[in-house]
């Protein structure tokens, strides 16, 4: 029997993988209100492929997924928080514009390279703007474990992957390592 990697599966959902270029390229913003339609496509396409990538893989931590990761070089992401029946975040264009100095550092994993978990230190607390597809900015106020699934999405916006935030002395552990499948952050 042929044993499909977490990382294969992924890919068979449509996720691209890490060494695909656009992973580490800039995700180009949008101009809304006027891209507006353009926006809401591929927000749709995000849509679409967490509900095939959901079908196969819980996420008790919450789940998010960035344009790039499918294949789609502009601004754009969903985050599905980890609280059962909690809104998704669509972030059009996010910016962080402040991060609390008090770090934590947990284990995240990547959709674009399912097969391993890294170390990751990540700001508890951050404010983010994002635009709404009429070209309004609002701010949103995140922290903990929502804080790190924002920042690791908005991450891949700017063509950085969560390897590049590791320490330069922590490498990632193989998923059959990994003891933190299926429970909540711990903070």
């Amino acid at each position: 029997m042929i044993e499909v990697r977490p990382s294969q599966q992924m890919q068979s959902l449509g996720v691209v993988q890490q060494g695909t270029p656009i992973l580490n390229r800039q995700a180009e913003p949008f101009d809304l209100p006027a891209e507006g339609a353009s926006a809401q496509a591929v927000i749709d396409e995000l849509f679409a492929a967490i509900d095939r990538i959901g079908r196969v893989h819980s996420f008790a931590k919450g789940m998010g997924l960035a344009a790039p990761q499918i294949g789609i070089p502009r601004a754009a992401a969903i985050i599905l928080p980890p609280t059962p029946g909690a809104e998704p975040i669509i972030l059009l264009n996010p910016k962080v514009t402040a991060a609390s100095d008090e770090t934590n550092e947990q284990y995240e994993g990547c959709l674009s390279f399912f097969d391993v978990r890294g170390m990751v230190p990540r700001p508890l607390r951050m404010d983010v703007t994002s635009t709404g597809l009429d070209g309004t900015v609002t701010t949103g106020a995140y922290e903990f474990g929502l804080a790190r699934l924002i920042a690791h999405e908005i991450d891949h916006l700017n063509g950085l992957l969560y390897t590049d935030r590791m320490h330069p002395d922590t490498r990632p552990i193989p998923v059959e390592e990994y003891r933190g499948t299926g429970s909540a952050w711990n903070y």
